[in-house]
């Protein structure tokens, strides 16, 4: 009964902590990897408590492996000597569409972001929001608006340069040069990789997070729905390419984004998959996951400071 109760996490840090990702089913079971250390304690407690000391050791080794993966999550880190202008930064996953406009509207009024990211924008939701109003507080876009879960934009109240969009798959990820007053330029990216299948292998959901930017020095925001928590391994090359998780700079890394409930009795455990990345040079200020009706996914706000 004890090495039931440690194998299976011993298994699983090492796995993480391999630097190699192995398909399916681990891609969308890796997201669970706090659940995992958690697991992990109650499996040492277990082990001890029966009086197995080998299974005990084993299990006290999962757990200092996988805590020291996620407990940093739930503490601030230090920022950067950045004096820079301020950024604020809104973005929310619209379920193809059917977000509620008024509400998303009144987020956008209470927060005032300077820059809004939407996924899973359909032309309908596009006019839906154009009628209310959008245009008035962020009157600079970049849109990419698609049938079905692909559409994306970037909404803002400075000047906006459309980039190139990425487009893996059917989904597509906007890209816009922001050029904010106090005289940086910032690039924006609306994320949105490709969902993980739920069999087999995953090139759309990895090719969708390896051709977000990186490198060459510019100043880069990257805000969205990722389809990916901080264990999946192209989230962890992406931030080591220089940017920062702004949730977790905040020591808020466990807060999920993913599922929110719409009316059902039983949802899947709480995932992080929404994030707003950062250039490392940027200082974060703020972040905090709020609520939208009628969507799966919760928006998420980050305040940054530039260099």
């Amino acid at each position: 009964m004890s090495w039931i109760a440690v194998v299976p996490f011993a298994g699983w840090a090492l796995v993480r902590l391999s630097g190699f990702e192995p398909d399916w089913p681990w891609v969308p079971v890796v997201a669970y990897t706090p659940y995992a250390a958690a697991g992990a304690v109650a499996g040492v407690a277990l082990a001890w408590v029966l009086r197995r000391r080998a299974a005990g050791v084993v299990g006290i080794a999962a757990v200092m492996a996988l805590g020291s993966a996620v407990v940093p999550r739930a503490f601030a880190d230090g920022n950067p000597a950045a004096n820079g202008p301020v950024l604020r930064v809104l973005a929310a996953n619209l379920m193809v569409g059917q977000a509620d406009t008024d509400q998303l509207m009144a987020l956008v009024g209470q927060i005032r972001p300077d820059v809004l990211t939407l996924q899973e924008l359909t032309p309908e939701a596009m006019r839906r929001l154009e009628d209310a109003g959008v245009r008035e507080r962020l009157p600079h876009a970049v849109t990419r608006p698609l049938p079905g879960v692909g559409g994306s934009a970037v909404y803002a109240r400075y000047p906006l340069t459309a980039g190139e969009m990425i487009k893996v798959g059917a989904f597509g990820q906007a890209r816009a040069w922001l050029a904010h007053p106090g005289g940086d330029r910032v690039e924006i990216v609306s994320v949105h990789p490709c969902a993980p299948k739920r069999v087999g292998r995953q090139p759309c959901w990895q090719g969708g997070l390896h051709a977000l930017p990186r490198g060459g020095g510019q100043l880069r925001l990257l805000a969205g729905d990722f389809n990916a928590t901080l264990d999946h391994l192209p989230m962890r090359e992406l931030l080591a390419s220089g940017y920062r998780d702004a949730a977790d700079v905040m020591g808020r890394g466990f807060t999920a984004t993913w599922p929110q409930a719409l009316g059902r009795t039983w949802r899947l455990p709480g995932v992080t998959i929404d994030h707003v990345l950062v250039d490392s040079r940027m200082a974060v200020r703020d972040f905090r996951v709020l609520r939208l009706r009628h969507t799966d996914h919760r928006p998420i706000f980050a305040e940054v400071r530039l260099p």
